[in-house]
């Protein structure tokens, strides 16, 4: 099917956050910290209130009343410590945007400055092991005797691979647009991966029934994990709207969006392999170091990856955090599994150049029977059947495996490979559909559509469940007053709302008029299964011996991942995600500011992601994959595997075509020169 929503977006009919029309509205716009770590002293209003239309500025010398317990990323103006530089701060409300930020800059703030510390390093004094990582995954695990399947194996690697600070960037700025109407109800525009949640949050940091905030998000303009969760923009809107009794409107400068809407966590990983004679592996350890903030923890879950993904008689992971004077990481794209299959993939590439053993062949000896740690029973695993297809649609079997070898003029020419995975999982929902006077069918679930095509797969679910054309039925999204349903995030949105969309439907048919379901007690009752979805990426690069620039030539995806509800949306997702992943390789990177805390890259012009050029030939198909263990679609996510796997494809590339490895990400013409060829 074509987008559902496409004419209404080329044309400019789509409402976003910032877009809504609002009667009176007025503009908030924020004031940030100019210190990485310290105390507010004071914030003088004065000047700025001095300014044409301005009309409120709020700070921590009038805190608002907020929850106990609110996230202290939430908890605007509640203290006068500072985390990290660029934290909210204040924030000015004048009638036009020119005036609020000029208004802003007025602002006068005396600081109590301290020493700040933003470095991560694997020697850090204040590593400590955290509870859980994300969601609620054991921290370390421990399988066999590691130390002793190292020393009996016939070829061993250990290495340190390191990825930076990495930003979501999604086309559409962070913004809201808040106002209370008379029964003290907020409405809210939201930029919102989830509207429920949204409001859920929202609610929570107001110290507000669910009931009295109703979130809106129709369309959203990217996300990629940083609109997931709520981020500062809503609750200051809210904050502004009920402290000038009219609408306020903030949408966040690309800028800002660096400093205050979360960012990948950078991670130095380490990895310890060893195989047998036969390749087979007799030990794994997998150790990842991450930066958290703070005032808030969050562990990204990068090793458990390795508990996954090959068979092997011992099998080591643990996680380590430093809390630095930073903002509080968040999710980004396959957080974890993004991050750690750039590790694993890339050693057990150069576990195979040690044991003089094909890549593709390495991982096809190492294929567990049932999930590596847990023991469990995979609900369906083909990442044998994606490797096999992948090798024979790339002409793998040409390969020279000779590093170094392959040259056309200045170029360097090289062929990689690497694993994908990412867990399948849904969470409840709930849904309605009922009949319309025309016969036609309303469908309504308070899913997010983020430029995913969420509207249009419902639509060819719900139809294919009616038995009816999608065009005869109607999807209605985006609204927390709609039933709940999930935040669109961890490759779950289709699964949870695509499975209540089923139910409400098979109720209607049997109604006759109207169908509602909610999954809680089913997804309860989910036999306990390895529910993941597998790939293998491949990559062609070009490497020059002159500029050190990397040309991938060709990427090719190919996937296991059930049931696929429409061939056009699935091919736009996986590539997406392939091309994210090269961003990932060559370009995407945060600098962070030693000296003065923040970050030193903070726009589109010095943070660099991939365009049409970058790229001349994609490609992602999939297998054929029946799994009844998942969902009534069969159904597992595809959003983000696309992009896992692909950074160490591109990676492995490289080192074929060089002979050299470069293990910190981006791989950047630097880097590449900093070998002789």
């Amino acid at each position: 099917m074509n987008r559902i929503e496409g004419r209404v977006k080329v044309t400019g009919l789509a409402t976003y956050a910032a877009e809504y029309p609002a009667e009176g509205v007025t503009y908030a716009y924020p004031v940030q910290s100019r210190i990485a770590k310290g105390r507010v002293k004071h914030v003088d209003a004065a000047p700025a209130l001095e300014l044409p239309g301005v009309l409120a500025v709020l700070s921590c010398e009038d805190p608002p009343s907020l929850a106990e317990d609110a996230d202290p990323e939430l908890a605007l103006f509640r203290s006068r410590d500072i985390a990290y530089r660029g934290q909210i701060i204040a924030a000015v409300v004048a009638d036009t945007y020119d005036n609020a930020r000029a208004a802003a800059d007025a602002v006068r703030v005396d600081y109590d400055p301290d020493d700040h510390d933003v470095t991560l390093r694997m020697d850090h004094p204040g590593l400590y092991k955290p509870d859980v990582v994300n969601p609620n995954y054991p921290t370390d695990t421990e399988l066999g005797d590691v130390e002793a399947g190292l020393a009996e194996a016939a070829t061993t690697v250990d290495v340190v691979y390191e990825t930076p600070v990495m930003h979501n960037n999604p086309m559409e700025p962070h913004a809201a647009l808040a106002y209370w109407d008379e029964d003290g109800r907020l409405m809210l525009y939201d930029t919102a991966q989830g509207s429920s949640t949204s409001r859920d949050m929202v609610a929570h940091t107001l110290g507000l029934p669910k009931d009295q905030v109703r979130v809106v998000a129709r369309h959203v303009g990217g996300g990629f994990g940083s609109k997931g969760t709520t981020r500062p923009q809503a609750v200051l809107a809210a904050l502004a709207a009920k402290a000038v009794g009219r609408p306020v409107k903030i949408a966040l400068t690309r800028q800002q969006m660096f400093d205050v809407t979360g960012y990948r966590t950078p991670t130095i990983q380490r990895l310890r392999l060893g195989a047998d004679g036969e390749g087979r592996l007799t030990a794994l350890e997998h150790v990842a170091y991450e930066q958290t903030s703070t005032i808030a923890e969050f562990a990204e879950q990068t090793a458990t990856v390795a508990r996954v993904m090959y068979a092997t008689p011992a099998l080591r992971t643990r996680h380590r955090l430093v809390r630095l004077d930073v903002g509080t990481p968040s999710w980004m794209r396959a957080p974890g599994e993004c991050p750690g299959m750039y590790a694993l993939e890339s050693a057990m590439d150069e576990l195979a150049y040690a044991a003089g053993i094909d890549p593709v062949e390495l991982r096809l000896r190492n294929e567990p029977e049932t999930e590596p740690y847990s023991g469990l029973p995979f609900s369906s695993r083909d990442l044998v059947g994606c490797l096999r297809e992948g090798a024979r649609r790339f002409g793998w079997e040409q390969r020279d495996p000779a590093p170094g070898v392959r040259r056309e003029g200045e170029w360097l020419i090289g062929t990689g490979v690497a694993s994908s995975t990412y867990p399948a999982r849904r969470r409840p929902s709930k849904a309605l559909a009922k009949v319309l006077d025309g016969g036609d069918v309303l469908v309504q679930v308070g899913a997010a559509d983020i430029g995913t095509g969420a509207r249009t797969a419902l639509t060819r679910i719900a139809a294919a469940t009616l038995n009816v054309a999608p065009e005869r039925v109607h999807v209605e999204l985006g609204d927390s007053d709609l039933p709940d349903g999930p935040v669109a995030g961890g490759s779950m949105g289709t699964a949870s709302w695509g499975s209540a969309v089923v139910r409400a439907c098979e109720e209607l048919v049997k109604d006759g008029k109207e169908g509602r379901a909610d999954t809680t007690d089913e997804v309860a009752k989910e036999a306990e299964l390895a529910r993941h979805a597998f790939g293998a990426q491949f990559a062609e690069v070009r490497v020059s011996t002159v500029t050190g620039e990397v040309r991938v030539s060709r990427l090719l995806g190919v996937f296991a991942a059930g049931h696929i509800v429409d061939a056009k949306l699935a091919r736009s997702q996986f590539i997406g995600g392939m091309t994210m992943g090269l961003g990932m390789a060559l370009m995407e990177e945060t600098l962070t500011d030693e000296e003065f805390g923040g970050f030193l890259h903070r726009d589109l012009a010095q943070y660099h992601v991939p365009v049409c050029a970058d790229i001349r030939d994609v490609e992602a198909v999939w297998l054929d994959e029946q799994d009844d263990a998942l969902n009534p679609m069969g159904s597992k996510g595809i959003g983000e595997i696309g992009i896992v796997g692909t950074a160490a494809a591109v990676g492995n590339a490289v080192f074929h075509a060089t002979g050299h490895r470069v293990r910190e990400l981006p791989i950047t013409p630097a880097k590449v020169l900093g070998h002789t060829f």
